[in-house]
């Protein structure tokens, strides 16, 4: 079946670069937007403070060689798929307290943006867009009026504004942002109500994951930092950041049972650097790895964990991890959260720390192969193309009214 969209030029904007070492849901939509369309994902612009504090990173050097006009910055990544890196630089100005001031120099940032992105807009001759906004409250604020896209879209994906550095300006501006969207569009049914209470054009669109990536066959070993470990393994994969886990689970299950091993799989922040569990010797920080190395660790796990804490930043985020860890067929317990619901048939669902223990002890009892081939046909439900066609379907449904309405 052929998409509802199809032969249209696309141009992205987000928080994520392309050059980013993490999973990004927007980099999976492009790759699969470009199958049928023109793409032209823009890179968030440097900004002056990044560029000081981060000069000698190599992300930071290209984007200065670029600005410096040394090096192009539109790079085709394939047939129908660009990557602009814009050749400016935006000042630093979300420690601007009074919100006035910061929509002032706001706008200034965002007017220096336009004009870069329309370089490249120009230079590949792209017209009658859609500009599909990733979660980019500020730079991309004004983007609608400068830009003139057909139709304008904005992509949910995070409640931004729970976190302190959205909150001071997001609180008020974010609301206007969707409000003055063509459409929203969120991976989850929270964020889509949220975004419904500005935007009666709201939908919910689901989330994709990457099979060919996150498979359990014969071709993905185990790596040798897991084998030496202790069976039981409970493990993690992914940031290890105070303001989405809980480490209290982790702790109570690592001293319930002694005779289980935890092990986390990913960078740290300072809070759990500092964290108990660095203390507890049948838990293991096996640090940052590469994207493409995570299904080798979880295919060494025997229960996967995603030990949220319950908050305004996690409540209604939709637990991409747990399609991961259910694409490799791994039992996987998970905090009840608003977004959870929808794998209730698949995975154990703890309230509490105490849950977590008696889930795992429960998990471990009855997993069998039928109860991982299960889990794999459910998560491979969850397609990128899938996620696209509903994002498309909420185009269609918007762009149809709009010439209604002109009509």
């Amino acid at each position: 079946m052929m998409p509802l969209l199809k032969n249209r030029d696309i141009v992205i904007v987000g928080q994520q670069p392309w050059d980013t070492s993490i999973g990004s849901n927007c980099k999976d939509l492009a790759l699969e937007f470009s199958k049928h369309n023109r793409v032209l994902y823009v890179n968030a612009p440097l900004d002056r403070r990044t560029g000081i504090e981060q000069r000698h990173t190599e992300g930071v050097k290209k984007r200065m060689r670029i600005i410096e006009g040394k090096e192009d910055g539109l790079e085709q990544i394939d047939g129908n798929l660009w990557v602009y890196y814009p050749d400016v630089i935006l000042e630093s100005i979300n420690w601007i307290k009074i919100t006035a001031v910061f929509r002032l120099l706001n706008k200034t940032n965002s007017k220096r943006y336009a004009n870069s992105i329309k370089k490249a807009i120009s230079k590949l001759d792209i017209k009658n867009f859609i500009l599909f906004n990733d979660n980019d409250i500020f730079r991309s604020f004004y983007l609608k009026e400068l830009l003139s896209p057909t139709l304008s879209v904005y992509y949910s994906r995070d409640y931004m504004i729970a976190t302190p550095y959205w909150a001071r300006h997001g609180k008020t501006i974010e609301p206007e942002l969707i409000k003055k969207s063509d459409l929203c569009v969120a991976n989850s049914v929270y964020l889509a109500n949220y975004c419904k209470q500005y935007n009666p054009n709201s939908f919910y669109v689901g989330q994709g994951c990457d099979f060919e990536t996150f498979k359990n066959d014969e071709s993905v070993q185990i790596p040798e930092d897991v084998l030496t470990i202790k069976k039981p393994i409970l493990g993690y994969v992914g940031a290890l950041l105070s303001i989405r886990l809980d480490e209290n689970i982790l702790i109570h299950l690592a001293e319930t049972k002694p005779e289980w091993s935890i092990v986390l799989v990913g960078p740290e922040d300072e809070d759990f650097k500092k964290s108990r569990l660095h203390h507890l010797p049948n838990v293991y920080f096996l640090g940052a790895k590469k994207p493409e190395t995570l299904p080798a660790y979880i295919k060494g796990f025997d229960i996967c964990l995603n030990p949220q804490g319950v908050n305004p930043l996690t409540i209604g985020n939709y637990p991409r991890k747990i399609d991961e860890y259910l694409a490799m067929g791994k039992p996987t317990i998970a905090t009840k959260t608003e977004a959870i619901s929808i794998f209730k048939d698949y995975i154990y669902i703890a309230e509490t720390k105490e849950d977590y223990v008696k889930l795992a002890e429960k998990a471990l009892a009855e997993n069998n192969p039928d109860l991982a081939n299960d889990r794999i046909i459910f998560a491979n439900t969850h397609t990128w193309e899938k996620n696209a066609e509903e994002i498309y379907k909420a185009i269609d449904h918007v762009a149809k009214h709009l010439v209604l309405d002109k009509s």
